[in-house]
């Protein structure tokens, strides 16, 4: 009778926990659920009181509007190069960075890699001036190679990527190294293929970074063919009589890479995420 007792007082507070854990998810995605079906709305049912929790009809003419009205596509294509190509550079310089103060031995390491993730405690915004003086005199502004090269050289990357590469056994590289393997060989066809789940991680939390990153790409994409996809819809944003529907499509078409981007890689950052706590 006991354990009848207890099984089913577990069964009650796994019932109640799974739906505290349901509704705190809910509540979490409401502000997209709402985003979404405004974009569908006129401009006077989005701000309508008491509002309609469902579109009465689905409206596809804020999303033409965006396209037809604005540079949209060019500016989805400009987010999307600076994310992606931030990102994929950001993922090589980063593991070979990490792979170096993992695996190899030289002087003043520790010395080093402290210096280096320092700079974790400065805010980007000290930089920006500075940056953007060095960007101009490159010749880089109004470019989305402006807008890639500073994302590039980050010390998170390194600071995540070297925890996956101490979990690696020396005797691994050591052995490899006995077998006349060479260092790029070892990296590229050992090291790496191991380190996938931190790599995934990095490639969604950088993408979601470049992605969202207004300021730095306010300050050098100026001209309105060079302005990424959140730099324009901001600008929709500044109208003096606003469409709020005409708003929420453009936020809606600016959220759905990034949802895309962690759907296909939920896997390596679940993963990632895991070993991260166990190690």
């Amino acid at each position: 009778m006991r354990r009848k007792n207890n099984k089913r007082k577990r069964e009650k507070i796994e019932i109640i926990t799974n739906c505290i854990v349901l509704f705190f998810a809910g509540l979490s995605l409401f502000p997209l659920y709402w985003l979404v079906t405004s974009s569908f709305k006129n401009s006077a049912d989005v701000v309508k009181m008491p509002p309609d929790w469902f579109p009465k009809s689905l409206n596809f003419s804020n999303y033409v509007d965006v396209f037809n009205n604005q540079p949209a596509f060019i500016w989805t294509y400009n987010s999307l190069f600076v994310a992606l190509m931030s990102t994929f550079a950001l993922i090589v310089v980063s593991s070979l960075a990490a792979y170096a103060f993992s695996q190899l031995k030289f002087k003043g390491k520790n010395i080093i890699f402290i210096i280096f993730i320092s700079s974790l405690m400065i805010p980007k915004e000290v930089m920006i001036v500075p940056l953007f003086r060095i960007i101009q005199d490159m010749n880089m502004v109004n470019t989305l190679s402006g807008m890639i090269w500073p994302n590039v050289a980050t010390a998170f990357g390194v600071f995540l990527l070297k925890g996956f590469f101490d979990t690696i056994p020396d005797s691994l590289r050591e052995a490899a190294k006995i077998d006349g393997a060479s260092e790029f060989r070892i990296f590229f066809k050992i090291m790496l293929p191991l380190v996938k789940p931190g790599i995934g991680a990095l490639f969604i939390l950088n993408f979601v970074q470049v992605w969202n990153d207004y300021l730095w790409q306010l300050v050098v994409g100026q001209d309105v063919h060079s302005k990424t996809l959140m730099v324009g819809i901001a600008t929709l944003m500044q109208d003096l009589n606003p469409n709020f529907a005409y708003k929420m499509a453009g936020a809606t078409v600016a959220a759905i890479p990034m949802l895309l981007i962690f759907i296909f890689f939920q896997k390596y950052f679940t993963k990632g995420i895991t070993i991260g706590a166990d190690k």
